[in-house]
């Protein structure tokens, strides 16, 4: 089987550098026409330039693609707007949304200022909320689309000095866990690549050279192309780095019920371990699910027969 993108047109956000670069220039290699979105600004997000994203798109003209830069800031739904309406205009269809730009900032959270906190989550949620936001309905309207979420070991595990960071990625596997169900009958899949390359983002964290060269974005990318094919699954959490692939879930335990009279905290401290019990653990599908689950229990138990 083989993916490729003619005829489509995606938009890849922080594109100028590091694994959204990689990202456009793969895509725009396998045919789509690509949209470089890169603010070009410091890795804690402060300037801007044009000169990365034009860069890219220069690479992709040499090697016979189209593509435009686009210097939208993602944190500006009115610029994100104009990015989006540019792209249908240039190419009449938007169909692959890749949500990758982003910023660092950090400090323990003792010492992280509101201000940078909520600058680092404006950026990597209200960024792709944006941005999805702006090419949402054109995708309903075509029946079709491709988007892509990244979030990040830090969000899903958890790192010190990460509390901005982890938390707006956390909430992208949140936004996703929506968006795929509102998405899925206009043909819209959306899904998370949970990606660790050696970038600009990483070169501090992981000062080991002998590491870095093995964590090579274009590993990463053979994973968001997947995510993005034609073929690409929905509601998935894609692991990838230094070549190897893996599934991120969130699981719920099967769980204990306890009776009226045998609800307190008490209770339900003493039985944190029947609680834990990881057999019979699944992944729910919407919110409504656990309800259910939980409303059965209780129905079960006092012999209730649900209609």
């Amino acid at each position: 089987m083989s993916i490729a993108f003619e005829g489509q047109v995606a938009i890849v956000t922080g594109a100028g550098n590091g694994l959204g670069r990689s990202h456009a220039l793969e895509l725009a290699r396998r045919g789509a026409k690509v949209v470089v979105n890169d603010l070009g600004g410091t890795r804690d997000g402060s300037g801007a330039s044009l000169t990365a994203a034009e860069t890219v798109v220069e690479e992709i003209r040499a090697a016979g693609g189209e593509a435009i830069a686009n210097g939208a800031n993602v944190t500006n739904y009115a610029e994100v707007e104009a990015m989006v309406r540019a792209a249908a205009e240039r190419w009449g269809r938007v169909d692959i949304l890749v949500n990758n730009a982003g910023i660092l900032r950090d400090k323990s959270f003792a010492k992280v200022s509101v201000t940078d906190f909520r600058l680092v989550v404006d950026v990597h949620l209200m960024g792709a909320v944006n941005c999805t936001k702006a090419v949402w309905e054109l995708m309903r309207e075509q029946r079709y689309g491709r988007i892509v979420m990244t979030t990040s070991s830090s969000g899903l595990y958890g790192n010190f000095g990460q509390s901005n960071y982890g938390a707006a990625k956390t909430a992208l596997v949140g936004f996703m866990n929506t968006l795929c169900l509102e998405g899925e009958k206009y043909g819209i899949k959306v899904n998370c690549l949970s990606p660790t390359a050696a970038t600009r983002m990483t070169e501090d964290i992981i000062p080991d050279k002998s590491v870095l060269e093995l964590m090579t974005p274009e590993s990463v990318t053979a994973g968001l192309v997947a995510l993005v094919a034609e073929d690409a699954p929905n509601r998935f959490i894609l692991c990838a780095g230094a070549g190897a692939y893996a599934k991120a879930r969130i699981v719920e335990t099967e769980g204990i019920y306890l009776t009226p009279e045998q609800q307190t905290a008490e209770n339900v401290l003493a039985n944190l371990d029947a609680i834990s019990d990881e057999r019979d653990q699944q992944e729910l599908v919407g919110g409504l699910n656990q309800t259910l689950k939980f409303v059965q229990k209780a129905a079960a138990s006092m012999g209730v027969k649900l209609g």
